[in-house]
């Protein structure tokens, strides 16, 4: 179903999606990305950086997805631009995310926050 919506891949224990832009996150699409996330950590948590550059929306739906419990410690989002800093606050509030969030503009600044706090939760 993915047809390319996102990329998935590790990075030194942290896992990275990528939104490919322009796409449109909706329910089965979160739904996928966070199923494949929760597959490949297993039972056991570890970070997660989303990358949601040049994201078109988040519906309603994959919203919800977003707030369910996951095989994630702390999750980074970044984006570049004013649009993707509404699109990123508004999904992350709306959705109540129950474990530590951070929005940046940086993916190195990102994978930093992640790596830094990584250390501390365990």
């Amino acid at each position: 179903m993915n047809d390319n919506a996102f990329s998935l891949h590790v990075d030194g224990g942290i896992v990275v999606v990528r939104w490919m832009p322009g796409v449109e996150i909706t329910g089965p699409l979160a739904a996928e990305a966070m199923d494949t996330v929760d597959e490949l950590n297993g039972d056991r948590k570890r970070p997660l950086l989303v990358d949601m550059t040049g994201t078109a929306t988040v519906s309603r739906e994959a919203r919800s997805v977003f707030s369910r419990e996951c095989q994630v410690s702390r999750m980074a989002l970044v984006g570049r631009s004013a649009v993707d800093r509404v699109i990123v606050n508004f999904a992350v509030k709306v959705s109540s995310i129950a474990i530590p969030s951070r929005y940046f503009t940086s993916a190195s600044l990102a994978l930093a926050w992640l790596r830094e706090h990584e250390q501390a939760d365990h």
